[in-house]
């Protein structure tokens, strides 16, 4: 097998930066990304060999571990019947009756291959229901690639030195109305300069890919009072708290009705997938029956449908018992890491976390872009390599988040202490 370094030369010479998405470059960090071939339960292994302890995941999809067992099973039958049809199924409608059936805030899903796609037809589908054109977005949450939601840092671009993307017209950029977490009395001037124009209110309800911003409940409740007061939508954007952090994600836990929600990640138990959400009396603008069009060739691929089922279907209370115990137990015990390790050379970090979330950083708490610690990506280097050479890999970006799995288990963790004061 070739070495890291060769594989990273090979790439670059026909790959955009080497990578087919960007958080994956290790930019900023001084070092060639390493090249994977497997994953195993917690681990990751590398080219030359090498173990590693995932608090990566994949980004989030993979709550049960890599290769989880009965996950495998049912893909291995999936991939007797086929791969792909183009027709209707029956495994898209079955993962759609477990969802609808969970979930009592839906009644209609529609899947599609990625977050990005989710979140692209979710503002289609509320522009065209209430005949608007405006978004408020919030600076801090990431809602996919999609231009109308580029307009500030988001996924692979929050540690450079790019706010936005190029490529974006203007014309769509102004619609997108960009303002700061938690900020009420903005929210309010939106709407009393172009409330009428304004066609929905999207968020993560819990922001995890600039970080992790908890928000206050009181928050979500007061989006939800004011687009009900002014006619708009509120979008809640769960592609990432989805499933994670409770099967109903930050809406059901807050004990909001968003008006539309998009999933991906978990739902498609690792692969490509997307969907939006919402009650009939919305969804049913979609085509073919409505007039605001969407499509995909792949869209509800069986394979993601009967992963993203058996997945689901393991997410018991007692799961996510167990796995909100391994968050805490790894809290616990990088916290005392930091402070003991090389003479306290990493004392300033905490760990900031929600469920099975988390977020290693040099502050006590940060609600908003505002309160992350400017130095934040600098800081980061050293850590990052200290933990990639114990055989550790976090995401490799400072602001992206940590994921545990219900993989991370107790002979993990103790592996995990091991590695960390070796």
């Amino acid at each position: 097998m070739n070495s890291t370094p060769t594989l990273f030369a090979r790439s670059t010479a026909i790959v955009p930066g080497g990578v087919h998405s960007p958080v994956r470059s290790f930019k900023g960090l001084d070092m060639t990304p390493k090249f994977f071939t497997k994953g195993q339960g917690a681990y990751l292994y590398d080219t030359e060999g090498e173990n590693y302890i995932d608090f990566c995941m994949s980004f989030g999809p993979l709550m049960l571990g890599h290769q989880d067992p009965q996950v495998k099973a049912s893909l291995s039958k999936a991939l007797e019947r086929g791969w792909t049809f183009g027709t209707c199924e029956p495994y898209s409608l079955e993962l759609a009756e477990y969802l609808v059936e969970k979930i009592n805030f839906i009644e209609q899903i529609r899947f599609v291959n990625s977050g990005t796609e989710a979140v692209m037809t979710a503002l289609r589908l509320a522009r065209g229901a209430t005949h608007r054109n405006k978004i408020i977005k919030f600076n801090g949450c990431y809602h996919g690639h999609t231009d109308a939601m580029l307009i500030k840092a988001g996924s692979g671009l929050a540690g450079t030195a790019q706010a936005s993307s190029a490529g974006i017209p203007e014309g769509i950029a102004k619609d997108t109305l960009i303002l700061e977490l938690g900020d009420k009395a903005s929210v309010q001037q939106c709407f009393a300069h172009s409330g009428e124009d304004i066609a929905a209110i999207i968020i993560e309800p819990l922001p995890a890919n600039n970080g992790l911003l908890k928000q206050d409940y009181e928050f979500l409740k007061f989006l939800r009072k004011i687009t009900k007061e002014n006619g708009a939508l509120l979008i809640f954007d769960e592609v990432i708290t989805g499933f994670r952090i409770g099967f109903g994600g930050v809406a059901s836990k807050a004990g909001i009705t968003p008006d539309l929600v998009t999933y991906g990640k978990i739902i498609g138990g690792g692969l490509p997938v997307g969907a939006i959400a919402g009650p009939k009396k919305l969804m049913q603008y979609l085509a073919p029956i409505g007039d605001v069009y969407q499509a995909g060739t792949l869209s509800a691929n069986p394979l993601a449908m009967v992963a993203g089922l058996e997945t689901l279907k393991q997410l018991t209370d007692e799961t996510y018992a167990k796995i909100e115990q391994y968050s805490a137990s790894l809290s616990e015990i990088f916290n005392k890491w930091f402070h003991e390790w090389n003479n306290g050379e990493f004392n300033n970090y905490k760990i900031i976390s929600e469920s099975s979330l988390f977020w290693i950083v040099p502050t006590d708490t940060a609600t908003n872009v505002n309160e992350i610690p400017k130095t934040l990506t600098e800081d980061f280097r050293p850590l990052f390599a200290t933990l990639l050479d114990k055989g550790i890999y976090l995401s490799p970006n400072a602001y992206e988040v940590g994921f545990v799995s219900l993989a991370h288990d107790e002979t993990v963790l103790k592996d995990l202490t091991e590695r960390l004061w070796h």
